[in-house]
């Protein structure tokens, strides 16, 4: 539970649990800038509105780096609710961070708002104080097959190299798999493997052996690159996807290898959005690079969002109360720069919001639909 002010003015304490250091840096750093950013906006704006026309309170951010391990983020979060006794938890980057932190905070009666994990775990295991602005991990590659077919009717062998590790490659893979099997692929080949990935040319030569007509990676950001880096191998691959694309990153390291291979991306800046809550893509993206001197990816993009979905229910609630929180969560439907918002209001998945597909041309992101 918040704990109790000593006055209308006393601080809000967000904190959060980051991976500043170690395997998720790249996305744990531009997750942090975003939700930094997010709480000067709330300082320059007088601060955070407890109930409608309500006094606004200040908002002080305790920051926290889990290297990228999951002990340490439990013992941030810890930290965090022991010693800090902060009132709002934001969540790590990365589907086995949030788990660990989900684990622990329902443990404490802590609602977790969650922006940076997405495996179907988080929502199949019965943890009910986790608020997650993030898509499910099985819808993100789930509409490519229908694109492949789309593009060429002919194809109808699909392999997807998935790590073994953890639970959100496995769920991607599958949700990759239902959707090859809905629009007719008549072979579907699941690859398991190690990570992180030593001999890419030896799971590639595997993979190819049943000839796919589109292939797909799902691993950490470095097993993807791996396999793009062997894209000399692919004969007869049509369509190439790999998880690691929808990072403005994975250009950068690849350079013209990245032509053509498609990724899928939690979120692309509109120029034409009217979100009903919050500022607009265009004006996050201007202040994001203003003050971080690059372009947000949607790591932070869904770091913002779940900070202005905090301010709409906090706004609501007219109190930190967790329980309270968490009701008026439950019946939110509304739309930020991310997308839309919306929770199954059991299980808490997220339903509102849309994955979407994107292909590197001409060294851009475009956006690509089935």
């Amino acid at each position: 539970m918040a704990r109790e002010p000593l006055s209308s003015s006393a601080p809000v304490l967000v904190g959060v649990s980051m991976s500043v250091t170690g395997e998720f840096r790249r996305q744990g750093q531009d997750a942090l800038n975003a939700i930094r950013l997010w709480a000067e906006h709330v300082e320059r704006a007088g601060g955070i509105a407890v109930g409608d026309g309500g006094p606004r309170r200040p908002l002080r951010l305790i920051v926290l780096d889990d290297a990228s391990r999951t002990e340490r983020a439990k013992d941030n979060i810890l930290r965090l609710l022991g010693d800090e006794q902060v009132d709002l938890l934001l969540g790590p980057y990365s589907s086995k961070l949030t788990l660990a932190a989900a684990r622990t905070t329902e443990a404490c009666g802590k609602v977790l708002w969650n922006h940076g994990g997405s495996s179907d775990v988080i929502w199949s295991s019965g943890y009910r104080r986790v608020i997650s602005v993030p898509s499910p991990a099985s819808d993100y590659l789930r509409a490519l097959p229908a694109l492949a077919k789309l593009r060429d009717p002919h194809v109808c062998r699909i392999s997807v190299l998935h790590a073994s590790r953890g639970s959100f490659a496995a769920y991607v893979a599958g949700g990759a798999a239902q959707g090859a099997k809905a629009v007719g692929f008549d072979a579907i080949e699941l690859v398991p493997f190690e990570p992180p990935l030593g001999n890419a040319r030896a799971l590639l030569e595997q993979a190819l052996a049943a000839r796919p007509d589109v292939l797909i990676s799902v691993g950490s950001f470095e097993d993807d690159l791996s396999i793009v880096r062997l894209r000399q191998l692919f004969q007869g691959v049509s369509t190439l996807a790999v998880v690691a694309a929808g990072l403005d990153a994975f250009h950068r390291e690849v350079g013209e290898l990245a032509e053509g291979v498609i990724g899928p991306s939690q979120w692309e800046a509109a120029e034409d959005e009217a979100p009903e809550t919050g500022p607009d893509s265009r004006w996050f993206c201007l202040e994001f690079e203003r003050r971080f001197g690059q372009s947000p990816g949607y790591p932070a993009a869904q770091a913002y969002a779940v900070g202005v979905i905090i301010q709409e229910c906090v706004k609501r609630a007219g109190s930190l109360d967790d329980d309270t929180l968490l009701r008026v969560a439950r019946g939110i439907q509304t739309t930020t720069l991310y997308g839309a918002f919306q929770l199954d209001p059991v299980r808490l998945r997220q339903t509102g919001h849309r994955v979407q597909l994107v292909e590197w041309r001409h060294g851009r992101k475009e956006l690509v639909t089935s």
